[in-house]
Parts: C-alpha cells; sequence; structure tokens
C-alpha cells in the first residue's frame, strides 16, 4: 500500500519542531501566527456566516497570540469583538506579545476574565494550546466549564484547551468544540479517544509552510485514507478461480455462541474470500448451513478432528464465540501449533491472556484484535491505563505479540514494527455486539486474498468502519447491528 499518500500525524512536541523549522527556514513566526489567525477567520466565516458578536479567550503562550490577531481581523472585519484575557498578561512574550500589542492598538476590546463570559455569539477558544503539562488549573477550570455549559457555538484554536494533543486524554477538564482548526501538523490525539467528542469538525490549515519541511520529519503516525487504499486493491482477472482468493477457516462457536462464528464466516465471504469453512460445535452445524449454506461447516469434538481442517486453510481465524472451555483451549492450540496466519480476536485474546492455548509468543504471522479490556488483559494493565495513552498500548501490544496489534476504539490504531496508523472511520452505533466478529471475518478474507498483515489490517478496519457510517447515514446509529456493515462492505470493495 502506498501509506506516503496518507495524511501525517504528529505529537505535541513534533509540531513545535516543524515550527521552529518553518521559521528557521525563513518564515518570522508572527508571520505563521498571523496566518493562523487567518485561517480561523475563515473557518469562523465558513461555518458561523451570519456571526456578529465574538468572544475570544486568549491565554499566555502562542496559542492565546492566535486569539488576540482572529480578534484583530475580526474587529477589523467588523464584528462586535472582546477578548478576555486569562493569566497574567506580564508573562506574555515573543510573538504572543506583539499580537496581543496589535490587537490592542487597532482598538480590540481586551478585558480579565472575571470570572464571567456572557452568553451571546461565537466563542473562540485560545486558551491552553500543545504545552499543557499537566491537569487544567486556575481560572482556566471555571472558563472551560462556563464555555461548556452556555450552549454558544465554539471554535478551538489548534487544539480545545485541556485535551492532550499527543492521547487525546482529557486533562482534568476540556472545551467541548463544535469545530476545532488544527495548525502546521494535525494531532494524532484529536482522532482518538476523547478526542472526537471535543474537538467536534475538525479543519486543518498547514500555514504554507514547505513541503520540505514537512517531509523532513518523520510523523508520528498515518491517518488512514480508504479511497487510497481501495486504489490499490489488484483487479480480479477474467480467468480467475476461487482458489485464487484463499481459504479462510473460522474457528468458534462454542456452545451458545454460534452466531459468532456465523457471522465472521458472512463477513469473510462477502469480502471475497474464495472458500470459507467453519470449525464448531456438532450441534451448531445446521445453524451455519441454514444462515450460510456457501461456507463449508463441520462439527469438531476434539483437536483431532480440526486438524485436516487446518492443513486445508490459508488464514485460521480464531475467536468468534470460542469461549473459554477445554474444547475452546484445544482448538486454538491446534490453531497455534499450525503456524499457519492467524487472526485472533475475542476469547482467544482472553486465553493468550491466560497463557493458555498459546505459547508461541511474540510471533510474526498474525494480528490481534483487541478492544481496550482485552488490550489490558493481554497487558497487565487497567482498562484505564490502556485509554490513558492508546498509541503506547498500541506499541507495547505490538511489542510483546508481535504481528499485527490492531487495538479497536474510538479511533482505531493499527501497529506494526514499523507503523502506526489510525483509522478514524466509525460511530457510537457500532457499540453493539458482533462488531469485532465481521471485523474478524474481514481481517481474515483480505489475508487470504494475499494482502500483507499491515495491509489487510488497514484497509480491514477502515473498510469495517466506514461500512458502518454508511449504514449509521441510512437507518441511524441507535440499533445498528454488526451484520448490517456487510453489504455496504461488499458495496465498497466493489
Amino acid at each position: 500500500m502506498n501509506y506516503k499518500a496518507m495524511e501525517p500525524l504528529y505529537t505535541a512536541a513534533q509540531t513545535r519542531v516543524l515550527d521552529r523549522a518553518a521559521i528557521k527556514s525563513g518564515i518570522p513566526g508572527i508571520t505563521l501566527m498571523a496566518r493562523a489567525a487567518h485561517a480561523a477567520f475563515d473557518c469562523l466565516q465558513s461555518q458561523w456566516p451570519s456571526a456578529v458578536q465574538l468572544q475570544v479567550l486568549c491565554g499566555t503562550g502562542n496559542n492565546g497570540g492566535d486569539g488576540f490577531l482572529l480578534a484583530d481581523i475580526a474587529h477589523k472585519r467588523g464584528l462586535q469583538v472582546t477578548v478576555l484575557q486569562l493569566g497574567d498578561p506580564d508573562k506574555i512574550d515573543g510573538d504572543a506579545l506583539i499580537a496581543r500589542k496589535q490587537a490592542l492598538a487597532n482598538g480590540v476590546e481586551v478585558q480579565p476574565f472575571d470570572g464571567t463570559i456572557v452568553p451571546l455569539g461565537i466563542v473562540v477558544d485560545a486558551m491552553l494550546g500543545t504545552g499543557l503539562g499537566g491537569d487544567v488549573r486556575g481560572d482556566y477550570v471555571d472558563a472551560i466549564a462556563q464555555v461548556n455549559g452556555l450552549g454558544l457555538p465554539v471554535l478551538a484554536l489548534d487544539i480545545p484547551s485541556g485535551l492532550c494533543s499527543d492521547t487525546g486524554r482529557v486533562l482534568g477538564v476540556a472545551v467541548r468544540a463544535d469545530v476545532t482548526i488544527s495548525f502546521i501538523g494535525l494531532k494524532r490525539g484529536l482522532l482518538t479517544a476523547n478526542g472526537p467528542d471535543y474537538c467536534g469538525e475538525i479543519e486543518f490549515a498547514g500555514l504554507e509552510v514547505p513541503a520540505d519541511v514537512i517531509d523532513a520529519l518523520p510523523s508520528s503516525a498515518l491517518r488512514l485514507d480508504l479511497e487510497v487504499l481501495l486504489e490499490q486493491l489488484p483487479l480480479r482477472l477474467a480467468a480467475s478461480h476461487k482458489g485464487m482468493f484463499g481459504n479462510v477457516l473460522i474457528i468458534g462457536g462454542d456452545y451458545g455462541m454460534a452466531g459468532a462464528a456465523i457471522m465472521a464466516a458472512e463477513a469473510a465471504l462477502r469480502c471475497g474470500a474464495g472458500l470459507v469453512r467453519v470449525a464448531t460445535r456438532p450441534e451448531h452445524v445446521p445453524a451455519v448451513v441454514a444462515r450460510m449454506p456457501e461456507a463449508m461447516a463441520r462439527g469438531i469434538h476434539s483437536s483431532l478432528d480440526l486438524l485436516a481442517m487446518v492443513d486445508e486453510a490459508n488464514v485460521l481465524v480464531v475467536g468468534p464465540g470460542l469461549g473459554q472451555s477445554e474444547w475452546s483451549e484445544q482448538m486454538l492450540q491446534v490453531a497455534a501449533d499450525s503456524n499457519k496466519t492467524l487472526i485472533l480476536d475475542a476469547d482467544a485474546l482472553n486465553l493468550l491472556a491466560l497463557s493458555r492455548g498459546i505459547k508461541q509468543a511474540p510471533r510474526p504471522n498474525w494480528i490481534i484484535t483487541p478492544h481496550p479490556g482485552e488490550a489490558a488483559r493481554l497487558l497487565g494493565q487497567s482498562n484505564a491505563q490502556v485509554q490513558k495513552d492508546r498509541f503506547a498500548a498500541a506499541a507495547a501490544l505490538q511489542e510483546a505479540y508481535g504481528g499485527v496489534a490492531v487495538l479497536k476504539g474510538n479511533g482505531t490504531l493499527v501497529r506494526s514494527a514499523e507503523s502506526t496508523l489510525l483509522c478514524d472511520y466509525g460511530n457510537p452505533g457500532m457499540a453493539s455486539g458482533g462488531m469485532g466478529d465481521v471485523l474478524s471475518g474481514v481481517l481474515g478474507s483480505l489475508v487470504a486474498q494475499g494482502l500483507s498483515l499491515t495491509d489487510a489490517a488497514a484497509l480491514g478496519v477502515s473498510l469495517h468502519a466506514a461500512a458502518a457510517d454508511i449504514a449509521a447515514a441510512e437507518e441511524g446509529e441507535r440499533g445498528l447491528l454488526a451484520t448490517d456493515l456487510i453489504a455496504p462492505m461488499r458495496a465498497l470493495l466493489g
């Protein structure tokens, strides 16, 4: 896949490096600040063209400097503008001080924040930027609470105040913006964990920083683009036959959980696998055949029954409805001993965390797909620790277990030894049972068709989440079922 075509994502430290490099290349810092202010004003007019009143909350750093220049532009354009100053103005220096003096000289009204925000107009958040090192303190806590409580439209400059730009974690409290415009480098924390809930619509302004400056610094992660991924799928020849598109074996469906294995099988077939087999409890074979006659199902009493099916397969999807019984452990052990490519989900991951059924870890030829709770068990952490820094957790998973780690959730992360990829497709309707089972089938199908583990994971999570967006747009998020994704996935694949 051509990942160079993907949008780069950066940490706060990296964006500061880019900022310094841009200045070193010959762009004065105040010019970058002015470009940010103009971009923000254009964004404001685009989003709220009838706005006449603006309240700009400015801190003492460069984020506040952006706010002062935005206030100056809006004042010149005839808007009613008030700047509310947070923090000690005597601590403002550098380009931010230049910006403040310019706004004052041009007649912008600047008042100290006295604990009150007038419930009128548009609020611009220019309080705290990417340099926030700990939880929000002092007057900023009160200001953020008021901004969130007034119900006014909010534009955040670079990042909502109180949101960690590296992790998407809320640092005590954070502004809930309707729109966030990010400058120079798109911050990775805007797109994962709590980021999307606090950023609203995200816009980006590169501020005309030269391409050679951007290209000189490797990004922290890449934002997956489904269109780019789909364009690189190989075309199917007229002389194609099913043997060219792989043989997927779904292993799962312990007592009472046949549906999970069936959903994985259906997803694998609909995403293009040549053959799909299901190894499940004997009692569940009729249900598989009734729902998916195209999937060849076999009842498995013991590990010996499974060996022949494993030998025939290219890819093993282990975990949908697997359970944690002795039977489950035997199924996982046979799969692991085969050295075939594995997709592990659900109870296969829980057994792995318990060191049951798999002794060979790390290993290069698998994709593990934990949600945060499963990731916590795999890492010996709490769910909160995983969500505190999803990037660190994804990296730890890949290092500990090898292969490719897919950390599911808001802003799913695909972590390989070489890269970190972020998928920001998807919606809250996906918070329902069976979504992971469908994804595991998708991944198995794509690997069986010849994609590398990283490419299959990148395309699979993007396809799965984008299909959920299509389904939700048509019928709504509430009540979205995992099987609702299968038809739009097939349509997207073409």
